[in-house]
């Protein structure tokens, strides 16, 4: 990151000595484990300056620390933790696995039984076959893999900010770095597989069809999109470039990758909640996180005619293989029963309005305190759309075509996935104190700010965190109007 101005400097500064002061324990911790680990962590994205916290114990929606602070949980493990902490029903379904059994080295029942309500539920979407992962990076690995076979091409689009998995992380430097052929030194390092990604601006339609139409003749093999960016800062793809993509896949013959890792908890599919009325099917779709009940867990599914390439009775010259030790895991499989039980159609509806309320509070307080303006209102339905149209078309062409320059802080959600997002070069430090201010409030969430709901909060916590924000955008307005 570029050196902090003098305010968020200050600012960075005090919290973190606040943090350091309230965390001593955590931070013998962290010091310890860097002995073991680099960095004294094994999850990178759990990592925060100065340090991240030790948590000893998980309850409900509350976590709490080896300092004895208790948190209300609005991180939900990044949507795996849907359930919260302790639900009785996932617990029953773990205790039954651990009273049958385990590592049986041999099909399941719950295993098939938890296949046809995945492909039951997901049917309208495109799913007609499913195989499970340990993750979604495998997942989106297979599906990959699934898609170069079935095609017989090479050539896969990404788009800026995506996040597949470990192996498939596109943040926009690095898109344009690509875009632009390489030229100078790479901006981050990665260990992204050595697929032959095409970086395209995110919900960019015109620049995203000039860098497709450029492709060689039959070239593309998929088009990979989260239908709501996750790791991106929650952001929705239109049903305009949603549309243009599936088209695009059609008239090309190539796959239409759909990552619904974090945004099937929105409803029957993220890809389909985002064009309302309309039926838009991917040829393959990956999933993860709360499918598992929280446990490990990913898959990919999809058209029978692609997902039938991984029929184990095929000769050995026409199948794939899928091979996984813990694929079919009695854990997750009687824990994902529970769960599609759980999160039905009733669940997902009052949770997205949980969600909406949040946003709605947010929105009021963020023009409350002056930092949304008139000029903003007209941009605010799923997300603050000049986000697409500024960010990434400057990234792609140094021109900004956006009606209306972004604030320093706003909102951007879709249901209940939300992100309070900063910008300009200061945007990682305001980050970084906006995240220290919710912990001394007993609010936990993502170091970014994402923040999506499990089904243990409440719409009273709800109104705590909105009131938590509205603090936050009050002490520091007047550095963030600047």
């Amino acid at each position: 990151m570029a050196p902090a101005s003098t305010s968020v400097a200050a600012a960075v500064a005090s919290a973190h000595a606040t943090f350091l002061a309230s965390n001593q324990k955590s931070a013998q911790l962290h010091k310890d484990a860097a002995q073991h680990m680099p960095g004294g962590n094994t999850r990178t994205v759990l990592y925060a300056e100065p340090f991240p916290l030790a948590i000893e114990s998980g309850e409900g929606n509350k976590l709490t620390s080896v300092d004895g602070r208790t948190y209300t949980d609005f991180l939900g493990e990044f949507s795996a933790g849907l359930f919260g902490h302790s639900h009785p029903r996932i617990a029953e379904a773990v205790q039954t696995a651990l009273a049958s059994g385990w590592n049986y080295g041999g099909e399941s029942v719950c295993e098939k039984k938890l296949a046809a309500k995945v492909t039951e539920r997901f049917a309208d979407g495109g799913v007609d076959l499913i195989r499970f992962t340990n993750s979604g990076t495998e997942a989106n690995t297979f599906a990959i893999g699934a898609a170069l076979e079935f095609t017989g091409r090479k050539k896969i689009v990404i788009f800026s900010s995506g996040y597949h998995g470990g192996t498939f992380v596109f943040p926009m430097d690095l898109c344009r770095w690509t875009h632009n052929g390489r030229v100078g030194e790479a901006p981050c390092r990665n260990m992204n597989l050595p697929h032959e990604f095409v970086a395209a601006p995110y919900n960019n339609l015109a620049d995203t069809a000039a860098i497709i139409d450029a492709l060689p003749k039959d070239s593309l093999a998929a088009i990979l999109i989260e239908p709501v960016q996750g790791s991106g800062g929650c952001r929705p793809a239109s049903p305009e470039f949603l549309r243009y993509l599936r088209d695009t896949c059609d008239k090309l013959g190539a796959m239409l990758i759909m990552d619904e890792v974090m945004s099937s908890r929105l409803g029957l599919a993220g890809a389909l909640a985002a064009v309302p009325g309309e039926t838009l099917k991917a040829d393959l779709m990956t999933f993860g996180k709360w499918i598992g009940g929280g446990m490990t867990f990913g898959a990919f599914g999809g058209r029978k005619d692609v997902m039938s390439l991984f029929d184990p009775a095929l000769g050995s010259a026409r199948r794939l293989m899928h091979p996984g030790t813990y694929n079919n895991n009695v854990f997750t499989m009687n824990a994902g029963l529970a769960a599609l039980k759980i999160f039905n159609a009733e669940a997902v509806t009052k949770l997205n309005a949980r969600g909406d309320r949040m946003k709605q509070g947010i929105t009021k307080a963020l023009f409350d305190t002056g930092l949304y303006s008139k000029e903003h209102e007209q941009y605010l339905t799923d997300v603050l759309e000049v986000d697409s149209l500024s960010e990434e078309t400057k990234l792609y062409t140094g021109k900004d075509s956006a009606p209306v320059a972004l604030p320093r802080v706003f909102i951007s959600s879709r249901g209940s996935m939300l992100n309070l997002r900063f910008t300009g070069s200061d945007a990682g430090y305001w980050h970084n104190v906006y995240y220290h201010f919710m912990l001394e409030k007993g609010i936990y969430l993502a170091s970014r700010g994402y923040t999506p709901l499990n089904l243990v909060i409440t719409d009273d916590d709800v109104d705590m965190f909105v009131a938590a924000v509205k603090e936050f955008l009050e002490q520091y307005k007047t550095d963030l109007a600047a």
